[in-house]
């Protein structure tokens, strides 16, 4: 039985996409997403691009949580400090940076300072982890919303009743469709993918699966907590602002109650729905977990009839739907839709000599 693949070179064996199945898959999403972005109707691209900015916050969540194993819950501040802090660059900085470079400074800008504050947000991680480091990070995100809502910073952000947000100008070419923002989305998601992957495959990434997986043998090897963990914690909030900058560029006014726990717990349930630590997983997680909704609304609809006063229970079959998709992926598949998804491939793979 074969149980495995010959590498007869180092650059095959270095090779991220190492068969024909992954290369039939990640070719085969390219030109599925070009086709999508020419005839897909409006409703469908909205989704898409939903899907898209959650995705970006995901990846970093998975940074952080799948890859170096530790947890968080307030990863949706880092979300609102780069939709904030787009809106306020872009307000500050507008008669002094040209309109159509205006995207490529404040974007930047706005990911390091989430970087920076995600650096601080990490300092309990070299103390505490597990549950205790969980309550840490969700304090983190209560401040950054209680911030937000407070009068003294109305003047930037808005205060509870939000803050129009600007439109992304690409050197003159300004994206005001939600047809032209899937675009963006599309490619910064791809992008932000292609990166985590590398990141893992570099002597970062591997410290950061080191301390996963025992922190205190990897110290001993000498890879320094202090710096990896912070650094994690640094990469995780980058992604999460870049996420949190196209939200900002995505929808015309941004609220506080838009990042709040609700928030945090999606991007951790997509995590664990889609397999942690696997680059894939991500994107399993968020298609179920932002598509679950829309099908619920569709199957109730069906056998309700359309009835508008039933759709108050939407919501609550929402959450009942999250809570036992959870449940079922820990208990079931901790691994998530990720390995599912590899076994299927492996055993594709080695046909005919697959048995089981």
């Amino acid at each position: 039985m074969i149980n495995g693949n010959l590498k007869a070179s180092y650059a095959a064996d270095e090779r991220v996409l190492n068969n024909s199945y992954k290369q039939l898959f990640v070719y085969g999403m390219m030109a599925v997403l070009a086709c999508f972005a020419t005839f897909a109707n409006d409703y469908m691209i909205l989704i898409a691009c939903k899907m898209g900015i959650l995705l970006i916050a995901v990846v970093g969540v998975n940074i952080l949580t799948g890859y170096t194993g530790l947890i968080s819950l307030g990863h949706a501040a880092f979300v609102a400090i780069g939709a904030y802090g787009v809106t306020i660059l872009d307000n500050v900085l507008m008669g002094v940076v040209p309109e159509g470079l205006m995207f490529f400074v404040i974007v930047p800008l706005a990911v390091a300072i989430t970087a920076i504050i995600g650096i601080f947000v990490g300092l309990p991680s070299l103390r505490v982890k597990g549950l205790y480091l969980a309550v840490a990070t969700l304090a983190a995100n209560f401040i950054v919303i209680f911030l937000i809502e407070q009068d003294l910073f109305a003047p930037w952000t808005g205060g509870m009743v939000g803050v129009n947000t600007p439109s992304p100008n690409l050197l003159g070419w300004v994206l005001d469709t939600n047809r032209e923002m899937f675009i963006l989305i599309a490619i910064i998601a791809f992008a932000s993918l292609l990166a985590a992957q590398n990141l893992i495959r570099t002597r970062v990434g591997r410290a950061f699966i080191a301390i996963r997986d025992r922190d205190y043998s990897a110290e001993i090897l000498g890879i320094s907590l202090l710096r990896y963990k912070l650094t994690s914690f640094a990469l995780s909030a980058a992604f999460c602002g870049l996420a949190g900058a196209m939200f900002a560029y995505f929808y015309a006014r941004i609220l506080p109650e838009q990042f709040e726990l609700d928030l945090s717990l999606e991007l951790v349930a997509a995590l664990i729905v889609g397999g942690m630590g696997r680059t894939m997983g991500p994107v399993f997680g968020v298609i179920l977990i932002v598509m679950m909704p829309e099908v619920i609304k569709v199957v109730f609809a069906y056998f309700t009839g359309g009835d508008a006063s039933a759709a108050r229970y939407t919501a609550p079959l929402q959450e009942i739907a999250f809570g036992l998709l959870l449940v079922f992926f820990l208990l079931k598949e901790p691994l998530g839709i990720n390995q599912i998804t590899d076994r299927i491939l492996r055993a594709a793979n080695r046909w005919p000599f697959a048995r089981g």
